[in-house]
């Protein structure tokens, strides 16, 4: 099978690295300084493949962080604010689509 990083991407428009944080699994974001955020409005936006391609291969160095990154598409409004490009990735952004059971507390 052939790693992802291998694989050619097919960049169109902007795009940002994500991934799940492997401790939690909350949908987290690359930032520019090299780190992960869980605000999208942290996240570096890219786009190119090789720009992409980077950070998806720094991103896969900290396989003890997150894990499976990909590059998830994004649109920049007037007012410079990231929005999720697609409706995969404003659900991601927004939470789980139903509510999700409550484990009771120990007592």
């Amino acid at each position: 099978m052939t790693s992802p990083l291998d694989q050619k991407l097919r960049i169109e428009g902007l795009v940002v690295i994500t991934a799940n944080r492997l401790r939690d699994g909350a949908v987290i974001y690359r930032t520019a300084a090299g780190g992960w955020s869980i605000r999208l409005a942290d996240a570096l936006v890219v786009g190119t493949e090789d720009e992409a391609k980077a950070l998806l291969r720094d991103a896969a160095a900290e396989g003890t962080v997150a894990v499976g990154p990909y590059p998830a598409p994004v649109e920049v409004g007037d007012d410079r604010r990231v929005v999720p490009g697609n409706l995969r990735e404003r659900i991601r952004a927004s939470g789980p689509t139903f509510d999700l059971p409550r484990v009771p507390a120990e007592t």
